[in-house]
């Protein structure tokens, strides 16, 4: 499913004139379309000025109310009537304004399962005593989560504004976590079937969405929020290594600015690994663009590990899998990240089902026990680089999250012929799987355990830049980053998917690999990519983006 309860998809829009450079593209356009009442937003603050607000005289003769304090990004999520908004934003101690926003899982509907083996486990790692936090819809306590008699689901908390269950009513938390480190149990068919990447890591439980998988930005933030303060805490004991985020929202603005991203790479500088979807718009061909420039956030974010889906078609090699039709694809807008980094199954995938997807969806059940049901999307495909995570610091626990993410993508599996096709209904895709589709390739974790790094330097994802008059990309990093070193050139990463001197192999005219100036406009930022009719999206369902499995 692509984005569930968002109305459209905007992507390297420009403010209105007429408002403040504090205020973001989204909400610029809310405040001069005339709507009226009360609006959620969040607020960041220069130094250290939020505490001076927040219950302040002047902040109540505007009727805020704080929702959310989240200092560690030095932010506030508040409620505020609409006609308050520009004298906050002329407030000289704010420095950025952006709506809460609403986001969802990055889930898409299939027809029919796959019957998946996890050969990882083969390794001899199993993620015992590893913990992960799965910030999603809630997990539904399940015997597939137990040692014995003992819940492996060792903290769970709701950050749902006035909801205190961390039950998974919608369904989605529960198919992410059984996919990250579910053992398999609850079905009739033998539990090796069904089990998950790392069956005896523990899980902290984060509900942020809520029965019909929507949630909002402070949610998320507030989550991440809590791990950090709780990480060091002796009477939690919370010990975190992994964060999952099968969801997200469309690309609004920087990722310098936007708050989401400001608290995954948060979270990430604190020690923790953040693995991220990469959203489910690589279908979206407004504009010509064939589907690029259309990476979610906080899958955006240069520091987190973005996840792209492949198709495995339901066979154990991986020499037929491709990539799908419906993962998102880089650069990001604006910023032009290079993105996703990896790939990994996602389409058709068999794990634990509950809530509302199983009830509406009773056709994607497979087991005799009706326990586990398939689902498909860059929600799936991002557990399993989750669960790789695990395996991998069950070996090497030492390991910070640049390290990981190096091993992961310098070990990654480049078989991917050059360009593929896939065929869904009527529809016909092609698929150019070069580095924005296919990031640095297909996740091999027994390649990553094989290897080992010692390496201190940042993993931050390079930004691509366009050169109009030569029509050629190149990939730039910063200083200190491990691929753009002399001992780590882009091509150890990224393997033959660049060539000596960075310039992109696949498209050397224009590397989405549609010449047009609509094409150029849509991903580099000179023109807003709108999918506001369903026609640009694919198919909708009211205000739900329905991309089947192919």
């Amino acid at each position: 499913m692509g984005f569930l309860a968002v109305a459209s998809f905007c992507f390297g829009q420009s403010p209105n004139s007429d408002q403040s450079p504090k205020i973001s593209p989204d909400l610029a356009q809310t405040l001069t379309s005339g709507t009226s009442g009360e609006v959620d937003l969040i607020v960041t603050f220069k130094e250290q000025a939020r505490g001076r607000h927040l219950g302040s005289r002047a902040w109540n003769a505007k009727n805020v109310r704080v929702t959310h304090d989240l200092s560690f990004i030095n932010s506030a999520a508040i409620r505020i009537p609409i006609s308050e908004v520009a004298s906050i934003a002329a407030d000289p101690e704010v420095e950025y304004i952006t709506p809460d926003r609403d986001l969802a899982p990055t889930l898409n509907k299939g027809r029919a399962a796959i019957q998946q083996e996890m050969q990882w486990n083969m390794l001899g790692y199993n993620g015992y005593g590893i913990r992960v936090a799965v910030i999603d819809s809630g997990i539904n306590d399940n015997e597939a989560f137990a040692d014995g008699t003992i819940s492996r689901l060792v903290f769970q908390k709701s950050f749902i504004t006035g909801v205190t269950s961390t039950a998974d009513g919608y369904g989605h938390g529960t198919h992410v976590a059984s996919i990250i480190a579910g053992d398999g149990e609850g079905s009739d068919i033998p539990t090796a079937k069904y089990r998950g990447m790392a069956p005896y890591a523990d899980i902290v439980n984060l509900r942020v969405l809520d029965d019909n998988g929507v949630g909002k930005d402070s949610y998320v933030i507030a989550a991440l929020q809590w791990i950090i303060q709780n990480q060091a805490d002796k009477k939690t004991n919370l010990r975190i290594r992994v964060v999952n985020l099968s969801l997200g929202r469309p690309v609004y603005e920087s990722y310098k600015t936007d708050p989401l991203c400001k608290a995954v790479e948060a979270a990430w500088k604190a020690g923790i690994v953040v693995v991220v979807a990469a959203g489910n718009d690589g279908r979206n061909n407004q504009g010509n663009s064939n589907g690029y420039g259309t990476i979610n956030s906080p899958g955006n974010d240069p520091y987190v590990i973005t996840v792209g889906a492949s198709n495995t078609f339901g066979t154990d090699t991986r020499n037929d899998d491709m990539p799908t039709s419906y993962s998102s694809k880089g650069p990001s807008v604006i910023d032009h990240i290079v993105k996703p980094d990896l790939l990994a199954p996602g389409n058709k995938i068999v794990a634990l089902g509950s809530g509302k997807l199983k009830s509406d969806n009773p056709a994607n059940v497979v087991d005799p026990a009706n326990s586990y049901m398939q689902l498909s999307g860059t929600s799936m495909a991002t557990p399993f680089v989750t669960g790789a995570v695990l395996l991998l610091l069950d070996d090497y626990p030492s390991y910070t999250p640049d390290q990981v993410k190096y091993l992961l993508m310098k070990n990654a599996w480049r078989g991917f012929a050059t360009t593929s096709s896939v065929t869904d209904g009527s529809s016909t895709f092609t698929i150019r799987n070069d580095i924005f589709t296919v990031g640095a390739g297909y996740l091999d974790i027994y390649a990553a355990i094989s290897d080992f790094y010692t390496g201190k330097a940042s993993s931050q994802s390079p930004s691509a830049v366009y050169n109009a008059v030569t029509k050629k990309v190149t990939l730039v990093t910063g200083a200190n980053v491990v691929w753009g070193d002399s001992t780590t050139p882009f091509s150890v990463v990224w393997g033959n998917n660049v060539m000596v001197g960075t310039n992109v192999v696949w498209g050397d005219s224009v590397v989405w690999g549609n010449a047009t100036s609509a094409a150029n406009s849509v991903v580099w930022g000179d023109k807003t990519l709108n999918a506001s009719s369903k026609s640009d999206v694919v198919s909708g369902e009211s205000s739900k983006v329905l991309i089947k499995g192919e």
